[in-house]
């Protein structure tokens, strides 16, 4: 039987808390461990359990999510992975949010199906940001995430390595994208470092977001 993914959820609102466990609960694979109202709770809680996704609101009390983040991808070792969730998609939430490393930028409007697929998406390290947020919210710091000429950028990516960044900023995993092209898991791996230091990018979050902003995402075909 597979290990559950534990689970931290932190937002202010007992509502949504109680709300978002229950929805959790209904899962097989995912363990909901512990529920906190505060970003300081969140930050003692995932130092204790060691959960291997936080769920944490941006506006909380005490330190907000996004300082809760920063804290928490700070520690040395530190295998959680971060879920942000807000009302607010402000580009000062989402720049902050992607600067401190978090691998998933989401909007609770979103249905339940949807967050919950996004933890099973983190869990595996892979990234997911709202396409929308990306596209109206990125442009006012291209300049971290992008080169001045973008198609000059993507024009020095082999065809294999447009066709992996494409797949990668539709949120599938190094396992999927191998089973795609039928290549090994390895192989995944060495394209996703290539476009890193191709592009300028330093993680896969900025290269998702990259590739959102460029327009690279949405194109019919990535050759």
């Amino acid at each position: 039987m597979t290990t559950p993914i534990t689970v931290l959820i932190a937002d202010d609102h007992a509502l949504f808390r109680s709300g978002f466990r229950a929805i959790l609960d209904t899962q097989d694979d995912i363990d909901c461990v512990a529920e906190v109202a505060d970003g300081e709770q969140a930050v003692a809680e995932v130092q204790r359990l060691r959960p291997d996704v936080a769920v944490l609101d941006v506006r909380m009390p005490r330190r907000t999510g996004l300082g809760a983040a920063r804290s928490i991808l700070s520690v040395p070792g530190n295998r959680t992975r971060i879920i942000v969730l807000t009302t607010h998609d402000s580009d000062d939430y989402v720049r902050e949010a992607v600067t401190a490393g978090a691998l998933g930028f989401l909007l609770k409007s979103m249905p339940p199906e949807e967050l919950i697929s996004a933890i099973r998406i983190a869990a595996r390290g892979d990234v997911l940001i709202d396409p929308s947020i990306v596209r109206r919210h990125l442009g006012r710091f291209a300049e971290s995430l992008a080169t001045p000429e973008p198609d000059a950028a993507i024009n020095r990516l082999t065809t294999r390595e447009r066709e992996v960044l494409q797949l990668l900023s539709r949120a599938h995993s190094n396992a999927e994208i191998a089973d795609r092209l039928r290549v090994g898991e390895q192989t995944v791996k060495t394209h996703v470092s290539n476009i890193l230091r191709k592009l300028g990018l330093r993680d896969r979050t900025h290269a998702v977001a990259y590739a959102h902003l460029t327009g690279f995402a949405t194109r019919d075909n990535a050759g």
